[in-house]
């Protein structure tokens, strides 16, 4: 079966200018083409399409993608690259995932912060408070930071 560049993009939840852009880029030289030169998109495509967005969220560049790609197309030679390109890949976004968790813990201790002092009706409450009336998941946080200062 196949589906239009609309249909398709309705399946993976995107912008059909998405798909366009992926194919001018280059990304897509497995679609196949109707005489009078439309897209025509397969049930087989739809894992190459999840796997290139997932690359593209992950952060990868369009360059590389198309390098992986190109590994891909060359067969089983390039299993050791293509896994290596994976890897690195996988590598960065474990460490995007630490910063976010760093990022949503100082939030949430400001969180805190503001709505303790908004029932208190002033930050100076902070002041007097003992390292017990912090919730216990931002005391490392405030300890690290007093050393800081």
């Amino acid at each position: 079966m196949f589906y239009t560049i609309g249909e398709m993009a309705q399946k993976l939840n995107v912008a059909p200018s998405t798909l366009r852009y992926y194919d001018k880029e280059g990304l897509l030289p497995f679609v196949e083409r109707s005489s009078g030169g439309s897209r025509m998109f397969k049930d087989e495509d739809m894992e190459w399409l999840k796997l290139l967005g997932c690359l593209k969220k992950a952060g990868m560049p369009l360059k590389e993608i198309r390098d992986f790609m190109e590994y891909s197309r060359q067969g089983d030679a390039t299993i050791d690259r293509r896994l290596e390109i994976i890897e690195h890949q996988r590598q960065s976004v474990l460490e995007q995932q630490r910063q976010l968790e760093e990022t949503l813990l100082m939030l949430d201790y400001k969180r805190w912060y503001y709505q303790t002092a908004q029932e208190a009706g002033t930050c100076a409450v902070h002041d007097s408070l003992t390292p017990e009336q912090i919730p216990e998941s931002f005391r490392a946080l405030k300890e690290e930071w007093q050393r800081e200062q």
